[in-house]
């Protein structure tokens, strides 16, 4: 008998087939959810995490960590002050620095940030699993009164490479300061990359100071000193820096010289440690949506009690046959335990391949327009789940087994009136 329980165990449930499919459907729903969910949850944490990638420190004026993470990475709120050019470029001479990449902000155009940089900054910009910014068009800017757009600007505001642009003062929706006389060309548009890069302005820190020739003197923006001679275009400060250093064990001793550098109050922040501590912060929302999963596996799940338990009395005589055949007690309990695992099993493996195959159809297009890697082939969350189901199933099982071993043979083939 023990050697065709399985086989058993298959050919009842065919004969059940309308109930057992309806079953096995409540499961691969839930199971589709669940891992729809944390597939999701996983990959925009992954991706908020790696908003910024392969920057050893950031660093500005003093202040807290989040913010200047926030304003220099996320271009959300204002920073404190700046930072001098002279600090600056102390920190990009210094003899564990790798790279060192200036920002300014300050401007926006119809409420997008513009950030003022050099061209070493596409070049040094890490996203993701250290994927470097490519351009879907044209290139980085060389000279004043060019720019490069984020993906979202281009696409939002319909805009094509040679179309001009005009930048206003300030970060609002809406600026009363043009910077009239500065038209920028757009000579590169960003591919998309799931960042706050896609919705940022890129120009030259030049460009920056350009457009704000005599702004706090009175004389009209942009125009020449008064022997004639052009303008200075070296920055006064910068709003952060961008650093990378030679090797990973002089991270620390790099940031402990820079803030506590007394010739200016600056703060060097280790970006990866303060994006875990802003997600700790704005990352609630995901154990929220991971619960609401785990309950709709749940309800799917208590389907196999619920059409086990129902089906019991309809199948008094089916107990009774094999009890009279030679069947044990335990032979039935084993039958129905391998029934509702059987159930558990067909429903997760399903919702597996389904969730692949759905997931495998809009990666390519989630990943092209919002940088969101949703991930790859079946790995051990998805085992795991099909794995845990099935021992929830034949755990299930259990209490509708334990009802019908105990069952009596003349009970089973006693007529209830």
């Amino acid at each position: 008998m023990n050697t065709s329980l399985l086989t058993l165990a298959w050919k009842s449930l065919a004969n059940r087939g309308v109930s057992v499919s309806l079953t096995i459907l409540s499961i691969v729903l839930s199971v589709t959810l669940f891992l729809g969910v944390e597939k999701i949850r996983s990959g925009m944490r992954e991706s908020f995490n790696s908003t910024i990638s392969g920057t050893d420190l950031i660093v500005g004026a003093r202040g807290g960590a989040l913010n200047l993470l926030l304003y220099s990475v996320f271009r959300l709120g204002d920073p404190t002050a700046n930072m001098g050019w002279d600090s600056y470029q102390l920190i990009a001479s210094a003899p564990n620095v790798a790279w060192a990449v200036p920002i300014s902000l300050g401007d926006s155009h119809r409420g997008y940030r513009v950030v003022g940089t050099t061209t070493a900054y596409f070049d040094h910009y890490r996203y993701g699993r250290d994927r470097n910014l490519d351009f879907a068009a044209g290139q980085a800017f060389q000279d004043i009164h060019q720019a490069v757009l984020g993906a979202e600007v281009a696409r939002r505001l319909h805009y094509r490479i040679g179309d001009t642009i005009t930048l206003s003062h300030g970060v609002g929706d809406v600026s009363f300061a043009e910077h009239a006389g500065h038209e920028f060309r757009i000579v590169g548009i960003i591919a998309p990359t799931g960042t706050p890069v896609d919705r940022s302005v890129h120009v030259s820190l030049e460009s920056i100071e350009a457009i704000h020739v005599g702004w706090n003197t009175g004389a009209p923006p942009g125009a020449a000193s008064q022997d004639g001679a052009a303008p200075d275009l070296t920055p006064d400060s910068v709003t952060a820096v961008l650093v990378g250093v030679t090797s990973p064990i002089r991270v620390l001793s790099l940031q402990r010289q820079i803030n506590t550098y007394r010739g200016e109050a600056l703060s060097a922040i280790m970006p990866g440690v303060a994006l875990s501590q802003l997600w700790s912060v704005i990352g609630v929302g995901e154990t929220a949506f991971k619960a609401i999963s785990l309950l709709v596996v749940i309800v799917g799940m208590s389907g196999i009690l619920t059409a086990l338990s129902a089906g019991l009395n309809a199948r008094r005589r089916e107990m009774a046959v094999l009890r009279a055949i030679g069947a044990r007690p335990r032979d039935v309990f084993a039958l129905l335990i391998l029934e509702a695992a059987s159930i558990a099993a067909a429903g997760a493996l399903i919702g597996i391949v389904l969730t692949q195959i759905g997931f495998a159809l809009i990666a390519a297009m989630v990943r092209a327009r919002y940088g969101l890697d949703l991930g790859g082939s079946i790995g051990l969350p998805e085992l795991g789940v099909l794995v845990s189901v099935t021992l929830a199933g034949a755990m299930l099982g259990v209490w509708p087994a334990w009802r019908a071993q105990k069952n009596a043979l003349a009970d089973g083939l006693s007529i209830r009136l």
